[in-house]
């Protein structure tokens, strides 16, 4: 396995001939996305830990999600051969970017930490009151507003691509961290209120309407990718051309194959997303069932508590109820010939769901 520095890619000088050996044995060591991953990884252990010794479970898979497929991400972008090659040729770079942008916020949307801290978080402490505060002000609401941030997810690649911001970040390191910081919190800001169960979405954004925008997103997101590739324009054609070995693939081809790969990945990404977000919807409506089936238990619980009659009440309904039944009888009599057996009538009473006063009859009444 070859270990590099980040000092030493910053001008890709005398690296070998990339092949998927090298391409998954390189790695380098990032410092900036390191210390981003540790203290990600560190504050949502430490929700998970602090829900455990309150003796409340947070469930595994969503601590898998953002650990493996979130922090994970970031690590395989910004420290793998990818990270040792961008400098090299353009398209790790581009697979760089897309993995920032799609795939790591996907993962650390699906252990939605938003849940986790505001859980672990106790409520009369200010850090829990400025989260809540955070989460509903109108800063974040705008920002996370769904044809908003597809717009800046779309704007951030584009202006990465066809401004000097590239080719400058290739020659600056902290400007290149920045950028990996760019791509990671823009697309955050389409996934996260997607998948957390936090309202952080507008009524109207019902889980039919996420569905619907994701597809929007996916056909968003292969924008940049069909662009980048048919583009008759090098992007960071200069640099590249200083960087260019007689084993790399002439610009023109290294630019249209990272321009396939943000496409197909951008494409792959998109099914996962989706079936998240109607695993989500599902949860959802399962969590809802759950508070109805509840909140009508407890109806039925002091229904069942209400104190009996008093007698008094006892005698008059029994007296009312006997005058009743004779009236109901001499009227059937007097129907009814000499030679026929009197028939039965049937019992008044009114409907359920007019005298239901639980949450099931007051909805009936209202749709009637």
């Amino acid at each position: 396995m070859t270990v590099t520095t980040l000092a030493s890619t910053t001008v890709a000088s005398g690296l070998p001939e990339l092949t998927a050996g090298r391409l998954i044995d390189s790695w380098r060591l990032d410092p900036y996305a390191l210390v981003l991953i540790l203290v990600l990884g560190g504050l949502y252990a430490w929700g998970v830990v602090r829900l455990a010794r309150r003796g409340e479970r947070w469930p595994v898979a969503r601590t898998v999600a953002f650990a493996g497929l979130g922090l994970g991400a970031i690590a395989l972008a910004t420290m793998s051969g990818l990270a040792v090659y961008d400098h090299e040729l353009f398209w790790p770079a581009a697979v760089q970017n897309i993995v920032l942008d799609l795939i790591a916020p996907l993962g650390l949307a699906l252990g939605d930490p938003l849940s986790l801290a505001l859980a672990a978080l106790p409520q009369e402490r200010p850090a829990a009151r400025r989260l809540r505060a955070a989460l509903s002000g109108r800063i974040l609401r705008f920002l996370t507003f769904p044809l908003v941030s597809t717009v800046l997810v779309l704007s951030s690649e584009l202006a990465i691509y066809f401004t000097p911001y590239f080719p400058t970040a290739l020659r600056h390191g902290p400007l290149h961290e920045l950028m990996y910081l760019q791509l990671l919190v823009t697309g955050s800001l389409f996934v996260l209120p997607m998948l957390t169960r936090q309202e952080l979405l507008p009524s109207w954004c019902s889980h039919p309407v996420r569905a619907l925008l994701v597809l929007l997103d996916g056909l968003v997101d292969a924008v940049p990718g069909i662009v980048v590739m048919t583009s008759g324009t090098l992007i960071a054609g200069g640099w590249y051309a200083s960087q260019h070995r007689p084993w790399d693939p002439s610009p023109q081809q290294d630019q249209m194959i990272g321009g396939g790969l943000m496409l197909t990945i951008a494409e792959l990404v998109g099914l996962p997303f989706l079936i998240a977000v109607f695993a989500e919807w599902v949860r959802d409506e399962r969590r809802r069932t759950r508070a109805l089936d509840e909140r009508l238990d407890r109806e039925l619980a002091v229904a069942a508590a209400a104190p009996t009659p008093t007698t008094t009440t006892t005698i008059a309904t029994t007296a009312t109820t006997a005058a009743t039944a004779a009236t109901a009888a001499t009227v059937t009599t007097t129907a009814s010939s000499p030679g026929e057996a009197a028939v039965p009538q049937p019992e008044l009473t009114r409907p359920w769901w007019e005298t239901d006063q639980g949450e099931v009859g007051e909805r009936f009444r209202r749709g009637r």
